[in-house]
């Protein structure tokens, strides 16, 4: 599914917006011509977002609604039955890996809605639970040799996270790792999913992910690895996208004012020493954790500004995510332990701005796979591609609440692009007037 990217990660220069230039120099050796990035998106989809009951139903029926707003791959967050001892409503708290949250729908809402995503050209990925389980699991009283244990024999929550809700599983018992890995096996087998969200990968030991990797890929081949964690490591594993923690975070920090364009650019760069070719990072702006505490609207400061940060995260390389709710620009904190039913009929105007940057994503492969530069401007982060044969993808994005003008990199003076929000043809002049947190997205 995705496809090599071979792009030079330079390392930013020292600019100031009053300086006589504010370019970077290329480093190394030019991409070959053809190269390309990715285009895939993927949509993280709440259940309990969609409906009370039937939920997989739901979600089935706004697929199109999905693809159109630019996503290919619907990663679903956790569909099994849910512990209910000790528990607090987390759908990371399982009961049972081999059965549909009733609450949900039944395996065959599941199947259905695979086949109907399938049918539009869409992936569907489970999100799995592998650290630790309810503590009303069978698996508690019928394998207690497969859990973690303290010195009298008692088993135990992850150490040092507070999760007092689920018990942590001992990675260090074999038919522990055969069954867990089986559980997965279950559905692809019976629902044909191409693929798993891994929950806290670093909690589980990496051999155990590369030999149950190696079991799902020879069952198929293709499948698609998202792993929640942060360390380069887990490529080696087989996983083929890792969060991007440190950015996510630096770009909250960016829109808050306590870091620089540069320094986000930087972390960029830090997140991707290590990753090999053909892999990623999972860029993002919000997901159901950073929901949970705040919206995308106020981390950000208002909408504008959550489509700028959106725009930053889905136009530097990387696989863009989208979790479900703020593309209607829904204003609150979501727990994800609750439901809280949208109106995805909401903000149709912004619903539209959300397509129209996935669109300039999805239509600009061929330039992202290109040398990329970053410009470090005051209170705008910008940054190029450049393809062999003179292609041009540049990305201008306010940071401040206040309108403001910015140089235009030099070497782009003059240049006539054309807009992809918008469609407009423009000619680049000396200095950019920008409305406040205005996102430029721009081809040539």
């Amino acid at each position: 599914m995705f496809r090599n990217l071979l792009f030079i990660l330079v390392e930013v220069s020292l600019l100031h917006l009053c300086g006589c230039s504010n370019e970077t120099s290329d480093n190394g050796p030019t991409p070959p011509a053809g190269n390309t990035a990715n285009t895939s998106v993927i949509y993280e989809a709440n259940p309990k977002l969609f409906a009370r009951s039937n939920a997989l139903n739901a979600i089935e029926g706004r697929l199109d609604d999905i693809l159109d707003l630019g996503a290919d791959i619907l990663w679903l967050m956790p569909i099994y039955e849910q512990g209910s001892l000790n528990a607090i409503g987390s759908p990371y708290c399982v009961r049972d890996y081999q059965t549909v949250n009733p609450e949900y729908g039944t395996l065959e809402d599941l199947r259905s809605l695979v086949s109907t995503a399938h049918g539009k050209g869409m992936k569907v990925i489970l999100d799995w639970v592998a650290n630790h389980t309810s503590w009303d699991n069978d698996w508690i009283s019928e394998h207690k040799e497969w859990y973690t244990q303290d010195a009298g024999g008692n088993i135990i929550s992850p150490e040092g996270m507070g999760w007092d809700d689920v018990a942590d599983l001992n990675f260090n018992n074999r038919e522990l790792r055969q069954a867990m890995t089986d559980a997965m096996l279950y559905w692809v087998r019976e629902a044909d999913v191409d693929g798993f969200r891994c929950d806290y990968a670093e909690g589980v030991p990496l051999d155990f992910w590369k030999e149950a990797i190696s079991a799902l890929r020879g069952e198929k081949p293709d499948l698609l690895m998202l792993a929640e964690g942060g360390e380069s490591n887990l490529y080696t594993a087989g996983f083929d996208l890792v969060y991007g923690w440190g950015f996510a975070s630096g770009l909250e920090q960016l829109f808050q004012g306590k870091t620089s364009a540069s320094e986000l650019y930087a972390t960029h760069l830090d997140e991707y020493r290590g990753v090999p070719d053909g892999k990623w990072r999972m860029r993002y702006s919000t997901n159901h954790d950073l929901a949970s505490t705040a919206s995308p609207i106020s981390t950000y400061g208002s909408k504008e500004a959550a489509l700028a940060a959106f725009t930053i995260a889905t136009m530097l390389p990387g696989v863009p995510m989208v979790y479900s709710s703020q593309e209607i620009g829904y204003s609150s904190a979501l727990s994800f332990f609750n439901y809280n039913i949208m109106d995805w009929n909401a903000e149709p105007e912004y619903q539209t701005a959300y397509r129209k940057i996935l669109a300039a994503y999805k239509a600009t492969d061929q330039l992202r796979g290109g040398t990329l530069k970053s410009y470090s401007m005051t209170d705008a982060m910008s940054f190029c591609y450049q393809s062999p044969d003179g292609g041009i993808l540049l990305v201008i994005v306010s940071l401040s609440d206040q309108p403001m003008s910015v140089k235009t990199p030099m070497e782009r003076v003059g240049e006539t692009l054309t807009d992809l929000i918008d469609g407009s043809t423009v000619t680049l002049p000396s200095v950019l007037d920008l409305d406040p947190y205005e996102y430029l997205i721009l081809k040539k």
